[in-house]
């Protein structure tokens, strides 16, 4: 499940940080930006599940959806849950300052965009046909 990547690319960041020889790219008090990133997708990625929660659609890959949200976060992004997980990373990497941490969002860009996002947009195309097509043509991917 994607929070499981999430949780393990941040912990790899950690551990990269403090054992890989360092080069520095932010130093205090400016690594402190990252704690917006961390907020901010915390904040878009909460909210997203809330609404899934409240529509009582699925939120795990691979199940199907009996609605289509295109509501609240959903409005400016087709996976706010994913962008909001890779926001976390990247502050994470910010408030760490080490060069060798921004590798993992890029990381978990692949990972995210090979193994979940095909599925799901076949399988929301699958369900809601013309519906989501429509959707797609006015709201992007990530941003």
């Amino acid at each position: 499940m994607p929070p499981t990547y999430l949780y393990t690319l941040i912990l790899l960041a950690i551990a990269t940080h403090f054992t890989i020889p360092l080069i520095k790219i932010i130093y205090f008090p400016y690594n402190l930006t990252g704690m917006i990133f961390i907020f901010f997708g915390a904040t878009i990625t909460l909210w997203a599940d809330q609404i899934f929660k409240k529509e009582k659609t699925t939120v795990k890959p691979g199940e199907k959806s009996n609605k289509l949200i295109i509501k609240g976060p959903y409005k400016i992004s087709r996976h706010p849950m994913y962008l909001g997980m890779l926001s976390i990373l990247f502050g994470t990497s910010i408030l760490l300052g080490s060069l060798v941490t921004f590798i993992l969002p890029l990381i978990f860009i692949i990972l995210i965009e090979t193994k979940f996002v095909p599925l799901e947009e076949r399988n929301m195309e699958k369900t809601f046909g013309k519906e989501y097509t429509n959707y797609k043509k006015k709201v992007r991917r990530w941003i």
